[in-house]
């Protein structure tokens, strides 16, 4: 109801025709999910690929070109995707990443097109939020199983491994644990399709932890039916332990079908780490484990044998293939025509030409890969998708090369400008570094041509902000909070770390994983820097001062693996100095009229303990300001959008027609007073 609420309300909308330009990176694309194809009979390759944020991509000439057949969605965040083999046109996509890294979104169902993407059908399960595999039966396009990993951030009974015999009109859910294990992948033996397998993980994210910080249940591990869903058995002899079951891939040999392969991320531990040992966030370091492990069987799941990481040096080369989150990838595929050569895709893709005993690295594309199509006709033929987007390989991966159109996925944290002529956008980008490049608008604003975007101070995880009296010195927080700065015509030389790790006198700072940088509207070499404490630095940032207390609550229960309990917004009033406001991820909202002496609380009323993306002091009214909440982390999707106009003694709920959220953003129109822009995870 509320995706359909968004869909009339974007019909009725007077920018209906509003066109958005695309500005640019061209020589940066982002996170892809999932690849499939069709191969060719005398003509090119098929492609579709699913994104992350994207939506979904197609191309009909091998790569030399892509249009988008998704947008105008619900969402853009993409799972699977699974070609009809008896009808090319026909395409199911299930919605919601399932690998679940910081920057994921929740999905909406499962859709099907019947004329190659031009239309959509929603299918139902719109509560499962992730999909991890789609498999349709070969012989009857109206038999279709989808796994659902679930909800990301609490419990939910729409986990779980769903059927359809009727082209999707009614659903059985035919393989369910409990509320908090998913279904993650799904293989279909080609001798006899009701032959399954089945992949559950007990999974559940919070704010301060990854998912590998719960001990799995013994529902956790590999399940096979032999009569399309209706009994299930575990299949588990051989594999590690039940509490050292990750989340696991699977995949067989065509060739050879009694062959199967699971790729584990076992829990074991390798390595104790050390109290004080560092890892390279600066956060404490957790215990190695084993991780990408891949077992074997030849009797179709009777008993799995360790194929890797069998010698000192092989299991140390596999320990670093999933580096600390291997929630994220567990893929695993085999080549049509040998069953000894294995791919497995973790931060790097691996290849093994001798049943897993063995693994080398395949250079040449962009690292976190999340998929892998090989062309069953001729398994030379591979495509890749990774955080980096496509790439295609003609030698079983020898040598790769990029589609000539590079498709414009980049997943942007934060955007900053500068007031050059042309004026530069400034951001990071998911798994890549920050960059900068041109807005050029000498052609007019309707003929904006998109720009290569260059290298510049930060990393994946970044809030800039950029000098407006100079437009040539940057500031970037990078990974939790840490802090530089540089100057652009020069850079990388010149860069100065800013912010050390901890103070003397104080207990180790806590930063988002993107933190706030605010320069002040009123002189741009006063800097404010949001941890758990406001810091303000009145010298661009070489000497610092604590202005306020810890602003979080500070819960020793909510501390973890993931930065948590930090400020996340800070915005300074444009009309007095002094007049600042910081919101936390753990739902606490701050003022201060003098600089920082006195900090008042101003969550009250009606405003939930969520989330605070956003808050900003308006321009044209001293008391006013608006905040914007998201419950993403609690699985509330509710729309939160607040004005006060008492300095936030008050708040108001001027949230009107928008009805899907979560709300990440709020801006004043720069020109024209009372016009506000909002950015939620499914529109603008």
């Amino acid at each position: 109801k509320m995706f359909a609420a968004q869909d009339l309300m974007r019909q009725e909308s007077p920018y209906k025709d509003l066109r958005w330009q695309y500005v640019g990176p061209t020589n940066i694309s982002g996170c892809c999910t999932d690849v499939e194809a069709v191969s060719p009979r005398g003509g090119q390759y098929l492609i579709w690929v699913g994104s992350a944020t994207g939506g979904v991509w197609k191309s009909t000439n091998e790569g030399t070109t892509f249009i988008p057949v998704f947008d105008g969605m619900p969402t853009g965040s993409i799972g699977d995707i699974a070609i009809d083999p008896k009808n090319n046109d026909v395409v199911w996509v299930g919605t919601g990443e399932a690998n679940i890294f910081r920057s994921s979104n929740a999905g909406c169902g499962l859709y099907r097109t019947t004329d190659g993407g031009k239309t959509w059908d929603l299918m139902g399960l719109e509560n499962t939020h992730t999909i991890g595999r789609i498999r349709i039966h070969p012989d009857n396009s109206e038999i279709v199983y989808v796994a659902a990993t679930g909800h990301e951030w609490t419990p939910n009974e729409e986990r779980g491994l769903y059927k359809t015999t009727d082209g999707g009109k009614t659903w059985s859910k035919i393989l369910y644990i409990d509320k908090n294990t998913g279904v993650y992948d799904l293989i279909m033996d080609p001798r006899d399709p009701n032959t399954l397998y089945a992949t559950t993980w007990e999974r559940m994210r919070l704010k301060w932890n990854d998912p590998n910080s719960f001990t799995p249940t013994k529902n956790c591990g590999i399940w096979k039916s032999t009569d399309g869903g209706k009994n299930w058995r575990q299949i588990n002899e051989g594999l590690p332990s039940t509490q050292h079951r990750g989340r696991i891939g699977i995949d067989m040999a065509l060739s050879t079908p009694d062959v199967l392969y699971a790729y584990v991320d076992n829990y074991e531990v390798s390595y104790v780490a050390k109290p004080g040992e560092m890892d390279s966030y600066g956060r404490q370091k957790r215990d190695v484990i084993k991780g990408a492990t891949v077992y074997r069987t030849d009797d179709a799941g009777k008993s799995w044998n360790q194929v890797s990481g069998l010698t000192p040096e092989t299991k140390s080369y596999m320990e670093r293939h999933s580096g600390t989150y291997g929630w994220v990838f567990g893929q695993i595929r085999v080549d049509p025509k040998d069953e000894n050569i294995v791919y497995t895709l973790g931060v790097q893709l691996n290849q093994s030409t001798d049943g897993g005993k063995t693994f080398a690295t395949l250079r040449g594309p962009h690292s976190d890969h999340h998929g892998l199509w090989i062309d069953p006709l001729n398994p030379d033929y591979l495509l890749n998708v990774q955080d980096g987007g496509l790439t295609i390989s003609y030698d079983k991966g020898m040598s790769w090369k990029f589609p000539i159109e590079v498709l414009p996925l980049a997943q942007f944290y934060n955007i900053a400008y500068d007031f050059n002529v042309p004026f530069n956008v400034y951001g990071s980008i998911q798994d890549h570094h920050s960059f900068y490049g041109p807005v050029d608008l000498s052609r007019g604003r309707d003929r904006v041509r998109p720009a290569e975007f260059t290298n510049i101070l930060g990393a994946e995880g970044s809030s800039h902000a950029v000098d407006p009296v100079d437009n040539n010195t940057v500031y970037a927080s990078t990974f939790y909070g840490a802090l530089a700065r540089a100057e652009v015509d020069i850079y990388p030389a010149g860069t100065k770390d800013l912010l050390p790790p901890r103070f003397a006198e104080e207990p180790l700072l806590r930063g988002q994983w993107v933190a706030p940088t605010l320069l002040s509207p009123h002189n741009p070499e006063i800097v404010y820097h949001g941890m758990q404490y406001v810091m303000m630095s009145r010298d661009k940032g070489n000497t610092w001062e604590f202005i306020s207390p810890d602003l979080t609550y500070n819960d020793p229960k909510k501390v973890g693996d993931i930065s948590y309990q930090t400020i996340q917004t800070l915005d300074e009033s444009p009309l007095r100095q002094g007049l600042l406001y910081a919101g936390t991820d753990d739902g606490r909202v701050w003022r201060t009229k003098d600089g920082g002496k006195i900090w008042t609380e101003i969550r009250n009323g009606a405003v939930p303990q969520r989330w605070v993306s956003r808050v900003v002091a308006s321009k044209y009214d001293l008391g006013t300001v608006y905040m914007t909440q998201t419950g993403r982390r609690d699985d509330d999707f509710q729309v939160y959008i607040w004005k006060s106009t008492d300095f936030g003694d008050t708040w108001k709920d001027i949230s009107g027609n928008i009805r899907v959220g979560p709300v990440n953003v709020i801006r004043e129109d720069p020109v024209k007073p009372g016009i506000l822009y909002v950015g939620t995870d499914a529109s603008v």
